[in-house]
């Protein structure tokens, strides 16, 4: 709908529920003229793959291994993005990722 924004949880105690987000009205009260705009109150966020995050350097990251790296290199790109480790999330499932990496290449 052009006034609602429908979403589903993603995590927390209300996991998987579908909610509603209404466009809010702002109205600016430091300008000398009155005026009211509608908006939603979402943030932006960006995604890109972990080779496209090679060479930058981030504020914080948030990692998803719900389907596994392609390499160990990979994923050391992926952490070593972030300026300091607390501000690095990481979201497996189970606390866990699989390793992909061919046993005859740990050999």
């Amino acid at each position: 709908m052009p006034h609602v924004i429908e979403a589903t949880i993603l995590t927390g105690c209300a996991k998987g529920e579908d909610v509603f987000i209404p466009r809010i009205p702002m109205v600016p009260n430091d300008m000398p003229l009155q005026f009211k705009r509608l908006q939603f109150p979402v943030r932006l966020a960006f995604a890109m793959s972990i080779n496209k995050a090679q060479g930058q350097s981030l504020k914080v990251a948030g990692i998803n291994l719900g389907a596994p790296c392609f390499s160990h290199g990979q994923l050391y790109v992926a952490c070593s993005r972030v300026e300091t480790g607390k501000n690095l999330y990481v979201f497996a499932p189970d606390g866990k990722t699989r390793n992909i990496a061919y046993r005859t290449a740990l050999q």
